[in-house]
This record gives structure tokens, C-alpha cells and sequence, in this order.
């Protein structure tokens, strides 16, 4: 199973002009459980999330706060890095595209579609939505406004420098029918496809009407168009134009994590972009749904965005982490309710993983036997099913899985009474249950990367394990039990 490869992940970059919310934890959450798990595989994994600076609605926000924009974005990207911390996100690269490295990036990948043929001047007319800085069709709109944001898009006149995309149209339908999971969950791509066919033409990638973003090379009279400059920071992360070692090594991305709302240009823009540079795609791009509170949007206005930090105040880190994971089939829209993440933390967190482990440190304290015997229980463990659902970025299924095997092992006890036993039987009954606690706090790490320490330390386990040391062996450590892995809650 172990395989000394590379792994690559991103999340979306994530617009300054406010504080990150739960939607933008979820797909961050998502990408740290993924890098995670390819660590304890023993690859070398690279784990980029960042921050969008050169927007108008950074701008707008600035204007708003009375701060110069170069100000405001150096304080909120320190925000939204600050924040991942707090919330236990491994990323291993934090882009700000204001940096100099994602300039350098920026010209490097505009040198070789000029040098393609693939930039002209034109007249752009058209409607532009300013909230998703995005130009629509007329077959986008509904009632005339954009269907996300609900507010009338502005006609927009300009001389625009733009990329033929529709040059790669072909290609790009040619590409997604040879490689059937480029794009998942399935239903999105067939949104791709239809985008492709219908609405697909060459793109405008510069403003002139802006001053705040990248000069546009050859050209100080625009600026390159955010979405364009921001799809580059995938390549500007891991070297592209300044550390061609680094770049090679991890390129193409294994998976690009996006909210369904950005896929036409993740799944169709980027990759034009791509194939007019030169470069090799990413291998999969996987747009999950949104969260809803109470079954509304989150908004502003409604008074009801959900801000991960001050909620981690509230609850167990962990607690969160799985609620989201199992809340939701992994690509759907899922709700999110306070009642709902305690009913789970008090039946599933406190009730089976948190009993589990209390009651058998508990018997292996009380009855002070040799731990040893034949291993029982790991006719239970489904580790090879478990990272089927890892590669094919189903972290829901894989954590079904392995709580699967949380409830096996307390059947386990019932079953034998394990409490009531004596000599070799119990002996046995601790063995087994006892590796079972070690691999759990093995695969239970991504997912819930405090509770699995825990787990490990009260099993008395100092030394570092991966995804190798999941099978049955002999336990050689003297376990210790210590604090209740989850207190319950109140319920509402």
C-alpha cells in the first residue's frame, strides 16, 4: 500500500475582504485531512492554501476599513494564515498573491501563451458581475441577475488584452472524455461539459478600468485580470518560474479542492490555460457543496455566517473536524446546526470512541496481565477499503469506515464480557483490544489529530507510526489511562 511518491493538494485561494467562515474551514479541513493521511503514507506531500489580494472586492473592503489596500491585505492575509493555525491546518506553503515569487510566476506563464499565439487586444462588451468578478452570459443570469449573488451585473465597455481560449475547446472536451475523473463528483461535470459546449469563447484577462493588481506586461495601462492571475498561484506555490526543481517535483497537482461555485474555472479556464503554456493538467478536480445554516445560505445579513474559531471556542477542535466530515456525503450541500454537531459529539465522540478507550485502559490498569495473544479483531479492520475511499478523496466513507471498526471493537467487549474473564482469555481480550486503540490512534490522526495524540500517549506509545504499523503485532508499551477523550454536552 505504501507508496514513496509525491502528493499535492490545494484549496481555492481565499479573498481578504473578510474573515474566514466555516464554508472556507470545510475545504481547508478537507485538504489537511487529505495531506495528513498521504503523510502517514510516507509520501512527500506539499499543501497549499493562500490568500487572493489583488481583487476589487480587497479594494472595496479597504476603502471601507479607511486603510491603504497595501495595508489592509498585508493585515488580513496575517488573519487568514493566523486562523489556520489556530484551527490545526498543516498547510506547507501560505501564497499571498501579492508576493514577488507569484509575479515572477504570473510573467513567466503570460511569456509562453504570447510566445503561443494565444494573447490579442480586443474589445470587451459584456456583463460582469463585480461580487464574483466573473463575466457572465446572457444564459447565466436568471431574472437578469446573477444567480449567486443575486444583484444585476454591470454591462461592461473596455480595450481588454485576451486569450483565445476557444482554440482549446476541442482539446479541452477531448481531455475530460479520456480522463472520466478529472472532474468530480460526476454531476459537475456534467455542468463542465454544457459550459463548454454552450458558453465557452476566448476570455478577457486584463482590466483597464483597474489599477490595483499586476501590470499586465508590456502593457502598465492594465492590470491581468484577478481570476487569470490567481489560477497561477497552483504553479507559483510550488516554484514555477523561479525554483524549476521544486516545480517538476510536485506538478502536476494531484487534486484541486474547490467549492462547486468556481468550477467552470477550475475544470475548463485553467485548463485551456494550461494547455496553451505548455503544461500538464492536475490530475482531479473535486468541487464539494455548500453549508447551509438552519437550511439558509450563510450571509452577512442574515446574521448567520459561522466564524471556525470562535465555534472551536465553544467545542472540541476534533469535535468540529468530524462533524463536518460526517455530516455530509463529501461533494454535497450539508446544513450546519450547533444541535446537530453536539448530538453527534455526545452519541459518537463521547459515547463509542471516548467509552471505548475509557473502558479498556480501564480493564488493562485493573487486571495487570501480560498482553499477549492472537489477533481477533483485525478480521475487522478494512485498512485497503479505507484508502480506496482516501484515493478517491471520499473522507466521509473512509471515516464511516474506521468507525466501523470503533464499534467492532466495542461489541468485542460486550460480547466476551471481557470484565468477567481471566488467565490467557483475558490476556487475549486486552491484546486485541489494545492494538486496536494503537491503530485507531493511527487512523484516526488525520481526521481528529488531537484526540489521536491522546490516544497514543495514554497507550504510552512515544515513537512516531504510519500507515506500515496498521497490523496486528505484539504491544510492548504500558498504557496509562488519563483524561476523558470527550466531555458530553448539554443538550440543546
Amino acid at each position: 500500500m505504501i507508496d514513496l511518491t509525491k502528493f499535492y493538494v490545494t484549496t481555492p485561494i481565499y479573498y481578504v475582504n473578510d474573515k474566514p467562515h466555516l464554508g472556507h474551514f470545510y475545504t481547508t479541513l478537507i485538504a489537511d485531512i487529505l495531506a495528513r493521511w498521504h503523510r502517514l503514507k510516507g509520501e512527500e506531500v506539499f499543501f497549499l492554501t493562500g490568500t487572493d489580494e489583488n481583487s476589487q472586492k480587497n479594494v472595496k473592503a479597504a476603502e471601507k476599513a479607511g486603510k491603504d489596500v497595501k495595508q489592509y491585505v498585508d493585515e488580513m492575509a496575517s488573519i487568514w494564515k493566523k486562523t489556520w493555525e489556530k484551527l490545526n491546518i498543516t498547510f506547507d506553503d501560505f501564497i499571498r498573491t501579492t508576493e514577488e515569487r507569484h509575479k515572477i510566476a504570473v510573467y513567466e506563464f503570460l511569456k509562453r501563451m504570447i510566445e503561443k499565439g494565444d494573447i490579442y487586444k480586443g474589445k470587451y462588451v459584456g456583463y460582469y458581475c463585480v461580487d464574483c468578478e466573473a463575466f457572465l452570459t446572457k444564459s447565466d443570469l436568471v431574472d437578469g441577475k446573477c444567480p449567486i449573488h443575486k444583484k444585476e451585473p454591470i454591462l461592461l465597455e473596455e480595450e481588454n488584452w485576451f486569450f483565445a481560449a476557444s482554440k482549446y475547446k476541442q482539446a479541452l472536451l477531448e481531455y475530460i472524455e479520456k480522463h472520466p475523473d478529472f472532474i468530480q463528483p460526476e454531476a459537475r461535470k456534467n455542468e463542465v461539459l454544457n459550459y463548454i459546449n454552450t458558453g465557452f469563447g476566448d476570455i478577457s484577462i486584463s482590466r483597464q478600468s483597474q489599477k490595483w493588481g499586476i501590470p499586465f506586461p508590456n502593457d502598465p495601462s492594465q492590470v491581468v485580470y484577478v481570476w487569470f492571475d490567481a489560477l497561477i498561484n497552483y504553479l507559483s506555490g510550488i516554484g514555477f518560474g523561479y525554483d524549476e526543481e521544486k516545480f517538476k517535483k510536485f506538478w502536476p497537482a494531484d487534486v484541486h479542492l474547490v467549492g462547486k461555485d468556481i468550477i467552470k474555472f477550475h475544470c475548463a479556464i485553467w485548463p485551456a490555460m494550461l494547455m496553451s503554456a505548455g503544461l500538464p493538467l492536475p490530475k482531479h478536480v473535486y468541487a464539494h457543496g455548500f453549508w447551509t445554516v438552519k437550511g439558509e445560505k450563510m450571509s452577512k445579513s442574515l446574521g448567520n455566517v459561522v466564524d471556525p474559531v470562535k465555534l472551536a471556542e465553544k467545542y472540541p477542535l476534533d469535535a468540529i473536524r468530524y462533524f463536518l466530515i460526517r455530516q455530509v456525503p463529501f461533494g454535497e450541500d450539508g446544513d450546519f446546526s450547533e444541535e446537530a454537531l453536539v448530538e453527534r459529539l455526545n452519541n459518537e465522540l463521547a459515547d463509542e470512541l471516548g467509552n471505548l478507550v475509557n473502558r479498556v485502559l480501564t480493564l488493562a490498569e485493573r487486571f495487570n496481565v501480560e498482553i499477549k495473544g492472537r489477533p481477533e479483531l483485525e478480521k475487522e479492520l478494512k485498512l485497503e477499503e479505507i484508502d480506496k475511499h482516501m484515493e478517491k478523496f471520499r473522507v466521509d466513507l473512509a471515516l464511516a469506515e474506521i468507525w466501523n471498526f470503533v464499534k467492532a471493537c466495542n461489541r468485542y467487549i460486550n460480547e466476551k464480557e471481557v470484565w468477567k474473564l481471566k488467565g490467557e482469555e483475558l490476556s487475549n481480550a486486552l491484546y486485541n483490544l489494545l492494538e486496536s486503540l494503537r491503530i485507531l490512534s493511527i487512523l484516526l490522526y488525520p481526521f481528529l489529530p488531537e484526540t489521536a495524540e491522546k490516544i497514543r500517549r495514554m497507550l504510552g506509545i512515544e515513537e512516531g507510526q504510519s500507515l506500515n504499523d496498521c497490523k496486528f503485532g505484539e504491544f510492548k508499551w504500558k498504557p496509562k489511562k488519563g483524561e476523558i477523550l470527550f466531555k458530553k454536552i448539554k443538550a440543546y
